[in-house]
């Protein structure tokens, strides 16, 4: 039996999403069939068994890869199926992004069954969310708290923040990042965290016609300004008109900028926002998020608030640093067990050999052309075709041999294996 099989994989339309042709997602949809509408937004490009998207097997059965990997053991190896119950335990996606996603962080495992538990019409399922971020062309998000000396520095330079979080909590974040803002002692870096998430609490919390009225202040104020943050902060308005306080939480998180390769890692309780570009992400199987801003969607501030691990630090800090994988390619191995992924970059012309994996994956070409071969050398003979947006299921333990065209070749390699415990 074939080990390696190519998908038909779905778009989500979502309002913050690319239109048409001009969104990466859209267009590795087109690959396998999908037809594009210039007006509609392709926000994202689902790869995997997820059971809101589906990918389906090229064949002539039409199987859903959710059954492919459910009726043989082999593809996932016995300690990968039993682990995750027959099931992908990642969903692999594309992401294309013209306005800002909502403020949120994912759950834990023992938060989300809780809010499933208690709330199962908002939380859909019990798993934890970790996800991963990979640029595939220039990338903004927020993520992660910010240093608490820049925070410090915005209240001084946005006004409006310190009037929206109160003089008497402002006047204590102030009072802490000058006497223990730079501490290292996991005592002060405690009490730094409760303090910080008073502001935060203070800030989201703050009443709708509060919000309103320091909010058109401050961009009638900034309207204009040059400075990466202003320029952001009046973006952010723009694209939520009506008094959003989520505009506010970009100078309380970190604003990162990534160019194509580079990666952040959201782990649980980590608060984040993609805000623009295209991306490869890769989550641990699970639609919960909990939201607080830049959003029209159901938000749960209390939940939010009481959530986040309060970490702080710099925004380099939060980028990964790849591993190198063979001779042309880069391996992100986030610290959970659900996934990790391979970059593959080569020149005109050039190989790269991927050992047998002991689980799962799936590979996505994004850009150029070439051949895909399963075992130790390129067979010509039945080696598949690689071009921009084909979608290949690998299963366990099967070497693969790439090889590019004269174009060169990009392609993304998602997998799981399983852990020790």
């Amino acid at each position: 039996m074939s080990a390696i099989y190519r998908l038909q994989c779905k778009t989500q339309s979502y309002d913050w999403g690319k239109l048409g042709d001009v969104s990466k997602a859209a267009t590795y949809a087109k690959a396998s069939g999908t037809t594009v509408d210039n007006a509609t937004p392709y926000a994202e490009f689902w790869m995997g068994t997820h059971p809101n998207a589906p990918s389906i097997v090229l064949d002539e059965n039409k199987t859903t890869l959710s059954e492919l990997v459910k009726d043989n053991v082999e593809l996932s190896t016995e300690l990968v199926y039993k682990q995750y119950n027959g099931d992908l335990p990642f969903l692999f996606k594309i992401l294309s992004i013209r306005k800002a996603l909502s403020i949120q962080a994912h759950p834990d495992k023992k938060l989300g069954a809780r809010l499933f538990k208690e709330f199962p019409q908002n939380y859909k399922d019990p798993n934890h969310k970790p996800e991963m971020a990979l640029a595939l062309t220039p990338f903004e998000a927020l993520c992660g708290f910010r240093p608490l000396n820049e925070i410090a520095h915005h209240m001084e330079v946005y006004p409006e923040l310190t009037e929206l979080i109160g003089k008497d909590v402002a006047d204590e974040f102030l009072q802490i990042v000058k006497s223990t803002g730079d501490s290292t002692d996991t005592q002060d870096i405690e009490h730094n965290k409760a303090v910080l998430k008073k502001v935060f609490s203070a800030l989201m919390h703050s009443s709708a016609e509060t919000v309103n009225k320091c909010l058109a202040d401050m961009i009638a104020r900034i309207n204009g300004d040059e400075d990466t943050i202003s320029k952001l902060l009046v973006r952010l308005d723009q694209q939520y008109p009506g008094g959003d306080v989520g505009v506010f939480s970009s100078l309380l998180l970190n604003y990162i900028s990534m160019e194509p390769g580079q990666a952040i890692f959201l782990g649980a309780n980590e608060p984040h926002a993609y805000l623009s570009g295209d991306c490869v992400e890769c989550m641990a199987t699970s639609d919960n998020v909990v939201r607080a801003g830049l959003t029209p969607k159901f938000k749960d501030v209390d939940v939010l608030v009481d959530m986040l691990t309060y970490q702080y630090g710099s925004a380099e800090s939060r980028k990964m640093a790849p591993v190198k994988y063979g001779d042309h390619s880069l391996l992100y191995d986030p610290p959970i067990d659900e996934f990790a992924v391979i970059l593959t970059k080569l020149n005109a012309e050039e190989t790269e050999k991927h050992g047998s994996i002991e689980g799962p994956s799936i590979l996505i070409v994004t850009s150029g052309s070439g051949k895909l071969s399963g075992g130790e050398s390129l067979d010509e003979e039945s080696a598949l075709d690689l071009k921009e947006g084909y979608v290949y299921f690998i299963g366990a333990n099967t070497p693969i041999v790439t090889t590019s065209d004269q174009s060169g070749l990009e392609f993304y390699r998602a997998y799981s294996v399983a852990t020790d415990n």
